[in-house]
């Protein structure tokens, strides 16, 4: 069976504990929304997708006056979600980001813009770099008793990432400084 990969997002989300789809969308909003984002506009269809396929099962729960439904995997929605983490299939790597994207045709741009690009490259990537750091302050360390270890890594990996991103931006910066300014421009 072929499903999205925002499926999986909510299978593996499922696999931490019932929610709902408000606690996936929280779920995915201080983790891997660094690296995976998905909406309401997508986990809602998703969850009712995987209900029709037997992967979740959802029940009412209207205790607190609130009309909404907790989902909890199903036996062949533990298997589907092995199948997929443990699946040899080349894996889907895409970057979008904006900044990169804008920063590819900036040579239509004076010099001072061009750095300025990149400052605001550096600048978000700071940012995220920051946020994570607060996450990661927040949590705590994973102990041998069984507690949960690959998230925490993953997050270790993004703030990583992020700072070896500022790192690259800082050099971008020093070799753009270096070009001397175009005569006639």
């Amino acid at each position: 069976m072929e499903l999205s990969k925002t499926a999986y997002v909510i299978l593996g989300m499922l696999s931490l504990g019932r929610v709902t789809g408000y606690d996936i969308k929280s779920l995915v909003d201080v983790s891997t929304r660094f690296f995976w984002a998905a909406s309401y506009g997508q986990i809602y269809p998703e969850l009712a997708k995987l209900e029709e396929l037997g992967l979740v099962r959802g029940d009412r729960d209207d205790e607190d006056g609130r009309r909404r439904k907790r989902y909890q995997l199903t036996p062949a929605g533990r298997r589907a979600l092995r199948q997929w983490l443990t699946s040899p299939e080349p894996l889907h790597i895409e970057l979008r980001h904006e900044g990169l994207l804008k920063f590819f045709f900036s040579d239509a741009l004076e010099p001072e813009e061009r750095l300025e690009q990149v400052r605001r490259m550096r600048a978000a990537h700071e940012g995220i770099a920051a946020k994570l750091r607060s996450i990661e302050a927040a949590a705590e360390e994973p102990t041998n008793s069984g507690e949960k270890t690959c998230p925490r890594l993953t997050l270790e990996w993004g703030i990583e990432h992020h700072d070896s991103i500022v790192e690259s931006c800082r050099e971008m910066e020093r070799r753009l400084d270096a070009v001397p300014a175009k005569a006639g421009r």
